[in-house]
């Protein structure tokens, strides 16, 4: 410790003087350690209006996570954890599909989002629809999206 002018202690450190003053604390993080032999698949799953996933109204949002049991706030994560499991994660492939339902064509757009992990591997997920009805359809109401 040093006094200064003023009479004041004054401590400075190495990152002190780096970080232009600004006093900072470092810790050393832990090494993770693996809480399971499963690969992580926890997701957030969104319904929101408008046609950009990044400014659109979210309405409706669950979470599920899919390893080493289904559960998270998603109505069904067990029939939600089936589907995505039969198309291996890709979001994509359940929205495709031809649609049974007759739709108006009003421009009231719908966004689906999934963003997070899939067997350890990031998801980010986002389609849009030109009205609810249309998204129903596309989606041939699968569990995933069912909330």
């Amino acid at each position: 410790m040093r006094r200064n002018s003023h009479g004041i202690f004054a401590t400075i450190t190495a990152s002190t003087l780096l970080l232009g003053g600004f006093a900072t604390a470092t810790a050393q993080a832990a090494p993770a350690k693996a809480e399971s032999l499963y690969a992580p698949s926890a997701l957030v799953l969104t319904v929101a209006r408008g046609e950009d996933p990044l400014t659109a109204t979210v309405e409706r949002a669950v979470t599920l996570a899919c390893a080493p049991t289904a559960e998270g706030t998603h109505p069904d994560p067990a029939a939600a954890c089936k589907e995505l499991a039969a198309v291996q994660g890709k979001f994509a492939a359940l929205a495709t599909g031809p649609s049974n339902r007759t739709c108006t064509r009003q421009w009231d757009p719908v966004v689906v989002t999934a963003h997070g992990v899939w067997q350890g591997k990031p998801v980010q997920f986002s389609t849009t629809y030109g009205n609810a009805c249309e998204m129903a359809g596309s989606m041939n109401d699968n569990a995933v999206f069912a909330f």
